[in-house]
């Protein structure tokens, strides 16, 4: 009996055991790893992989916005914006050589200005009209390239000679030279030795716990309204008969220039500008980000502080010959970027040229146009430039306050 029982028992564990194998067989294996699949490794996500064309059309549309056709099309631009530009500078310089109490045509007094044609012509032209049309090329050309470098080094759209210091330090050195009563010859080197001054002071005061965008920015906004302050106060203790001289060097004149201060001027802007251009490529590695400069082996602090000594020595030099001119080194390089597209080397001779034609039209506008006579050109300047300065800090705030009400 137990026998029989055992045997059932066994042969009823043998059934089951059966069962649960073939149980076991009938279902399904699991599935094998065998590492990502082809269609896995161009998709990380699976799901999202029928959106991925949708995602990469905008990348390969600004791929193809901004490649060697767009380029082209760039260089086209500012080529004939530059021709035009050149064309408009001489235009105005034969209508301000020509133009006065004594008539001159145009022509021949381009004529005049080489040297040719009537002695009295050539006499009037290149010893009393010459000098000054050139020194509002030459500095209005200076201050818009020094503005351009400036606001790409510091990457703010409102930084510019005359809002950091540099054109209030210049004032302030020659006025100081007037106060002396030093001769009027040495006001010019006076006003150069001022800005420099101004960009040694904002140096120090930035340099101090590291050299950041916003430090130099608040820094130069100090500077300037400290050396405005003292510059005043220079005007309220002087002489009657000084006032005036000194007002052209807190608002800028091109009123009395010579040859001697043109032609050095003129050297040294020229100079200045050859090596913005040079100094180009610094400025599109400036623009990556100091990390990405890093790694391309640029040091951000030293170029940086390289190309604003750059613009102060532009700025500098720009107001030794008109004074503190404003708003020009402000509006032309954001009027060159709204008409030309991204900054190229190209972009910053146009500049260049925009800044010659904006001054010399701004003193033609003075001597010629305006009932005032003997105002000031730097007043035709900032009366130009004061709406474009509210427009700009406008553009500035609407991203945040769009920003501000999203939130």
């Amino acid at each position: 009996m137990s026998d029989r029982t055992a045997q059932g028992g066994a042969g009823s564990g043998a059934g089951a055991g059966a069962g649960a194998g073939a149980a076991r067989a009938a279902q399904p294996s699991p599935p094998v790893d065998t590492g990502p699949r082809p269609d896995a490794r161009r998709s990380p996500a699976g799901a999202h992989s029928s959106r991925e064309p949708r995602l990469r059309r905008p990348f390969r549309h600004r791929f193809r916005a901004s490649g060697p056709g767009a380029l082209a099309r760039q260089r086209r631009r500012i080529a004939l914006l530059s021709a035009a530009a050149a064309l408009l500078l001489a235009v105005l310089l034969a209508l301000g050589l020509g133009a006065g109490e004594v008539h001159v045509p145009p022509l021949d007094a381009l004529r005049a200005l080489l040297g040719l044609g009537d002695t009295a012509d050539v006499m009037l032209v290149q010893e009393l009209r010459a000098p000054r049309a050139v020194a509002a090329i030459v500095a209005g050309a200076g201050l818009a390239v020094a503005g351009a470098v400036m606001q790409r080094v510091l990457r703010n759209p409102l930084a510019s000679p005359d809002v950091v210091g540099v054109t209030g330090g210049a004032s302030l050195g020659a006025v100081a030279v007037l106060a002396t009563g030093a001769p009027a010859a040495l006001t010019p080197a006076g006003a150069l030795g001022g800005g420099m001054l101004a960009a040694l002071l904002l140096a120090a005061l930035s340099w101090r716990g590291g050299v950041t965008v916003t430090r130099i920015v608040l820094v130069g906004l100090a500077v300037q309204q400290g050396l405005a302050a003292v510059v005043n106060l220079f005007i309220v203790r002087f002489p009657a008969e000084l006032a005036a001289d000194a007002l052209q060097w807190t608002t800028g004149s091109v009123y009395g220039r010579t040859w001697t201060e043109t032609g050095t001027g003129g050297v040294l802007v020229l100079a200045g500008i050859v090596l913005a251009l040079a100094g180009h490529r610094r400025l599109a590695v400036l623009d990556l980000g100091d990390e990405s400069a890093g790694g391309l082996g640029l040091a951000p602090n030293a170029a940086r502080l390289q190309l604003l000594l750059l613009a102060v020595l532009l700025a500098s030099v720009a107001a030794a010959l008109t004074g503190p001119v404003g708003f020009v080194a402000l509006a032309v390089p954001h009027v060159v970027r709204f008409l030309a597209g991204p900054p190229t080397a190209g972009s910053l001779a146009l500049t260049a040229l925009g800044g010659a034609v904006l001054l010399l039209a701004s003193d033609l506008a003075v001597l010629h146009l305006l009932p005032v006579h003997g105002l000031p050109v730097g007043v035709v300047t900032a009366t130009l430039g004061a709406p474009w300065l509210l427009v700009l800090m406008l553009r500035q705030l609407k991203p945040a306050t769009a920003g501000s009400t999203a939130r």
